[in-house]
Formats: C-alpha cells, sequence, structure tokens
C-alpha cells in the first residue's frame, strides 16, 4: 500500500495495491500491522459502518467531543469527496481542511484521527460508504459543525445546494464549536 500525508499530516490517504485481471481484482483492504506502521501506532477498531447516499447529499462535518473517534473511511459503490477538519485548538492546522476524492474505483481509504470533523458529498448517481470506527457511536456528544462554514471555507465540489439531514442543517460554527484542547 502506498501511504500519503495530506496538507493535515495526520490525516493520511491511503492507497492500496490492487492485483487485477480480466476475471476482475483482489486487494487487501485491511491489515493492522502495516496500518499501524502508517499511522505510527496502534490502533483498536470498535465498529464498523456502512452508509448509502444519493447524488448531492452531504453529510457532515460529525464529530464526538467525548468518545472521539478516529475513522478509516473508504467508498465500495460510486464516488464522494471527503473531507477531514481539524478541530484540535492546540494544533497548527486548526480550522483548515483536507478532502480527496474516494471511489470503488480508485479504492482510495483516508484515515483521520480522533480530534477532527468530519464529511463528505457523493458526487456520483450514489455512493456507498464504508467506515471503521476506533470508539462507538455516542449520539449524546455527537456534534455536529455547518458543512458551509465561511470560516472554514472548505471547497465542496458541487454547484446548488446539497441535500442535507435535519441535524446537518443545523450544523454550529466553528467559532461556537466545541473543539478538543
Amino acid at each position: 500500500m502506498n501511504v500519503v500525508s495530506m496538507a493535515i499530516p495526520d490525516v493520511l490517504l491511503i492507497e492500496p495495491k490492487v492485483f487485477g485481471d480480466d476475471r476482475g481484482f483482489f486487494f487487501e483492504s485491511f491489515n493492522e500491522q502495516r496500518f499501524a506502521a502508517a499511522v505510527g501506532k496502534t490502533v483498536e477498531f470498535v465498529q464498523d459502518n456502512h452508509s448509502r447516499s444519493a447524488r448531492g447529499v452531504l453529510r457532515g462535518l460529525h464529530y464526538q467531543i467525548q468518545q472521539p473517534q478516529g475513522k478509516l473511511v473508504r467508498v465500495v459503490s460510486g464516488e464522494v469527496f471527503d473531507v477531514a477538519v481539524d478541530i484540535r485548538k492546540s494544533s497548527p492546522t486548526f480550522g483548515l481542511w483536507v478532502g480527496a476524492l474516494l471511489s470503488a474505483e480508485n479504492k482510495r481509504q483516508m484515515w483521520i484521527p480522533e480530534g477532527f470533523a468530519h464529511g463528505f458529498v457523493v458526487t456520483s448517481d450514489s455512493a456507498e460508504f464504508l467506515y471503521k470506527t476506533t470508539d462507538y457511536w455516542a449520539p449524546g456528544h455527537e456534534r455536529c459543525i455547518a458543512w458551509n462554514d465561511p470560516a472554514i471555507g472548505i471547497e465542496w465540489p458541487i454547484t446548488g445546494s446539497p441535500i442535507l439531514s435535519g441535524k446537518d442543517q443545523n450544523g454550529t460554527s466553528l467559532a461556537d464549536a466545541e473543539v478538543f484542547a
């Protein structure tokens, strides 16, 4: 696998080695030893999630203020533009974002460690999105930052308004959000 540090070095883009021929393809989607070497520590995943969304659906920017979740994300059908925002107040990259296209075709994964808000928008007709998390979903600790907060300035590859859940419509600004120390 090829591991690429993004503009925020704690967020990693992981490109697997794919073996393909006229029958199809094979690749190792997760290997604990290689992943630990890539991120510089052993990471324990406790939950796997799978979502399906239509074109234009934007989910995020989500995080848990307690029981923070690191996420290893990938797409198994379709394509999304995936985003991580650093919300660690003591970080030199606080308030900055990185993003990448993840698709069934490119088979890339993104590692988003604890201390980041996460979101994605579907850029294909539909997409199925998988992610492993380092802690369990804790709805009482879940928070949402507005997807279009001008202080963050994410350049979403969309025209018009995205399709949002009620929670995502009511996201707070980064300036008013609970963040990590």
